[in-house]
């Protein structure tokens, strides 16, 4: 019986790879996806922002490194005042820290009541 088990041990491990394989397809098909989801997530997240006196606190998820002067760079944590611009892409807030300015990505952001 031993062999027998060894055999049907082994038939799962070539299985295994199979499964591995078509489980990154199925995250990559339903990552395809998600994006829809979070930008209607993010558009009520806008709408609120909009409908609120203007602007609101976010929570800062991640550090995140300004590519350039028109970012504002942030450290997981802090919280910040952010709001939206007309004509803006939908992915990025205007972001405030004191006297600094800048878009800051939304994915880094939990937004705050």
């Amino acid at each position: 019986s031993f062999p027998s088990t060894f055999l049907s041990n082994n038939n799962q491990s070539s299985t295994t790879p199979v499964q591995s394989v078509s489980t990154p397809s199925a995250l990559a098909s339903a990552s395809a996806s998600l994006p829809s989801v979070s930008n209607s997530i993010v558009t009520s997240g806008i709408s609120e922002l909009k409908s609120s006196s203007g602007s609101r606190k976010a929570r800062v998820l991640y550090d995140y490194d300004a590519a350039n002067s028109s970012e504002l760079s942030l450290l997981a944590d802090e919280v910040i005042t952010v709001y939206s611009i007309p004509g803006m892409d939908s992915d990025w807030l205007m972001g405030e820290r004191g006297n600094q300015k800048g878009k800051v990505p939304i994915t880094y952001l939990e937004l705050l009541n």
